[in-house]
């Protein structure tokens, strides 16, 4: 989407929404962030996806790009057709964007979430053991004396 070549200021502002709303949620990552609405990233995760929506309907309407963003809707449709979720929606799902606002996670409710709980918990944990892993290999060695 970012490789679009005939692009106007509507476009790459909903486009520069996407990508930081996209970040602010994890990157997609955290379990059932979509499917579960008792996820604290659902709200969040609604909004980049409402986001990426938008893009690939403006997309559509550039002559140089509507045939990707054709295909990518189909396939979209497509998957969410076979997975059984075409007409399924959540309390966030009929909520408008707003560019001016980012949609953050609720971090308060992650401990009380248990699979966004465990999985940043596995992070902080493999993120502390790569930082002891790394601080035993940049130590010094000792000289023995002889």
């Amino acid at each position: 989407m970012s490789r679009a070549v005939d692009t106007n200021e509507p476009f790459r502002r909903v486009l520069n929404y996407a990508e930081i709303q996209y970040s602010y949620c994890l990157w997609g990552r955290m379990p059932g962030s979509v499917a579960d609405e008792e996820s604290p990233f659902n709200e969040c995760a609604h909004a980049y996806l409402a986001a990426t929506k938008a893009v690939l309907m403006a997309m559509r309407e550039m002559p140089g790009e509507r045939a990707v963003a054709s295909e990518i809707i189909s396939a979209v449709d497509a998957d969410m057709v076979r997975r059984g979720l075409a007409l399924i929606t959540c309390r966030f799902s009929g909520e408008a964007f707003n560019t001016a606002g980012l949609v953050n996670p609720r971090w308060s409710k992650v401990p009380l979430h248990p699979a966004s709980m465990a999985s940043l918990t596995a992070l902080a944990l493999m993120l502390g053991l790569g930082v002891l892993a790394l601080g035993r290999f940049l130590r010094p060695k000792t000289q023995s004396s002889e």
